[in-house]
């Protein structure tokens, strides 16, 4: 029996993790895919509080051995349901179930897909949602981002170092991204960025994709030439696991109070799975703080 199971090893998680462990109960970690959650599909943060500028990877690296410095047990297993059976709690995987006293879950987001023609033929092989991990295949290549928020313009940036041009399509008439990240983006040479703009479909031959169509607001079709493309079109949280529990909203997001603390006592949840306002890394970090010091008392209210 685990005093502690925390799902996600992202910023939340991790926090919530360490602040778990050095209070000396057993805590351990899953995670479905690569700790660090959305961090490894970002190159630099610049917001976070007495660091200039610092790259997202390596924060994500620090916090893995974080973790293992404290002997913080990872389980990279990916959880399938989680069960409530009042003190108790039951975290199931395809590798096996865990009993725990109480969890804490930070499973954050996943990106989300435009739905159009020959898109999920082209996923992962032309279409990509990690500029960090894919970009460096298209230098000297076209490429288009798809959306204008912070993480398409922050790629785009980015994207637009190596890159031989970035088309930037965005479905408002305007970018949405901070106004220094637009900025960045706007001055440089080889972007062009199509307002009021639609992803019509992919294009693609033998080889792979070609480009996309595109669509503007007055219904005009019109084909642009690349060899990859990101999307960056929101997110969509991972809590299919806990839907029978009723702590969700209609989209999907865990609904807590102030102390992230979901309506079933001992599940808790904190980081961008939750309904909240704001999702950075620093909001992360902090709702998995808060969230381990309440998980702590709710412990403490079993004896």
């Amino acid at each position: 029996m685990y005093d502690v199971l925390v799902i996600g090893a992202g910023p939340a998680g991790v926090t919530a993790s360490i602040y778990t462990k050095r209070a000396n109960l057993k805590v351990a970690v899953f995670e479905g895919n690569v700790p660090g959650g959305q961090l490894v599909n970002y190159s630099e943060i610049e917001n976070y509080p007495g660091v200039k500028s610092f790259s997202s990877i390596d924060l994500a690296t620090d916090m893995i051995e974080h973790m293992s410095k404290l002997d913080i047990e990872v389980k990279y297993e990916k959880v399938t349901k989680l069960e409530d059976h009042g003190s108790y709690k039951t975290v199931s995987t395809d590798f096996g179930s865990y009993d725990t006293k109480a969890v804490i879950i930070a499973t954050g987001n996943v990106p989300r897909k435009l739905g159009v023609e020959n898109e999920e033929q082209l996923a992962y092989n032309g279409i990509s949602w990690c500029a960090i991990c894919d970009g460096p295949i298209y230098r000297d290549k076209d490429v288009i981002v798809v959306g204008g928020g912070n993480s398409a313009v922050e790629e785009g940036y980015y994207l637009s170092t190596f890159a031989k041009s970035v088309t930037v399509v965005q479905n408002l008439d305007r970018l949405t991204a901070e106004a220094k990240a637009n900025e960045k983006l706007i001055q440089q040479p080889n972007v062009k960025v199509y307002y009021e703009t639609l992803v019509d479909k992919f294009l693609k031959d033998d080889k792979g994709l070609t480009g996309a169509t595109l669509k503007d607001k007055d219904g005009k079709t019109f084909d642009v030439f690349a060899d990859g493309v990101f999307e960056y079109v929101g997110m969509i949280p991972v809590t299919d696991f806990v839907k029978h529990l009723g702590i969700t909203t209609n989209y999907g997001y865990i609904t807590v109070n102030e102390k992230m603390e979901t309506k079933i006592p001992g599940i808790l949840s904190c980081g961008d799975v939750n309904d909240k306002q704001i999702r950075q890394v620093v909001t992360a970090a902090g709702d998995g703080a808060v969230a381990a010091q309440n998980a702590l008392k709710y412990l403490e209210s079993l004896h």
